[in-house]
């Protein structure tokens, strides 16, 4: 075995060992019942319990939920529950690019090899490489805009691209921002008994950033790289 494949295997199993600890903590202290659309109350409690450290608490939700493969909507419309609505944007928008990085480096140095299989299990996720190698950061800022390819594993699957480490970071809060202010937007409406008036505001400004993310794929200057995800829609739509 060369020192190459040693420090690979190395990087995997401590990995491994990290992931299996989080996964016994989370379970250990009941953290995956919070995690859910039917726990949010639960969780608003929590998290306000922790008082000026809420914040940080937030924040690490929205890390653990990139890592692990969580849905990240409970936590966006948790943040709207908690925070006012300002606030909860800010800790959203820095949580989710933190997590979005982690996961990111993960894929490039500590479980590249693990990344690597899933990478080759999946015709699909093979797309992104390629198109980064044509299209560069066009291909992150598409995939960031069309829920094509599922985000918690593109995070992974990016840092075995040759897109650098800044420009990832960059695009991805820039792309992230909208839905996440959206859907924080109407959970505070609602959560803070705001009036009619207000919360349909609040609906119509979350409604214009969708819209508005959704219309990415049209400014691109490359169409071979909205050819690539039309194909993938098309493929996903026949299965």
């Amino acid at each position: 075995m060369t020192e190459e494949k040693k420090k690979n295997k190395k990087k995997l199993i401590i990995t491994i060992a990290v992931i299996a600890i989080a996964a016994f903590v989370i379970h250990y202290f009941g953290l995956a019942d919070y995690i859910s659309r039917d726990n949010l109350n639960l969780l608003q409690d929590w998290v306000q319990g922790f008082g000026v450290m809420a914040p940080l608490i937030y924040i690490g939700l929205w890390i653990a939920a990139c890592i692990f493969f969580l849905p990240g909507l409970p936590v966006a419309i948790l943040g709207g529950l908690v925070f006012a609505p300002l606030p909860a944007i800010i800790y959203a928008s820095l949580g989710s690019t933190l997590g979005a990085t982690a996961a990111f480096l993960i894929g490039r140095y500590a479980a590249r090899d693990l990344v690597e299989g899933w990478k080759e299990k999946n015709e699909h996720v093979k797309k992104i490489d390629d198109g980064v190698r044509k299209n560069g950061w066009r291909m992150l800022l598409l995939t960031r805009s069309v829920p094509v390819f599922p985000f918690n594993l593109q995070n992974y699957v990016y840092g075995l691209t040759d897109i650098s480490l800044p420009l990832y970071f960059f695009v991805s809060w820039v792309t992230m921002i909208p839905g996440t202010t959206a859907y924080i937007l109407m959970a505070s409406a609602l959560a803070r008994g705001e009036s009619p008036m207000q919360i349909l505001m609040y609906i119509a400004i979350a409604g214009v950033l969708i819209v508005l993310v959704s219309l990415i794929p049209k400014f691109l200057d490359k169409s071979d790289v909205v050819d690539d995800v039309e194909v993938e829609t098309n493929e996903n739509n026949a299965k």
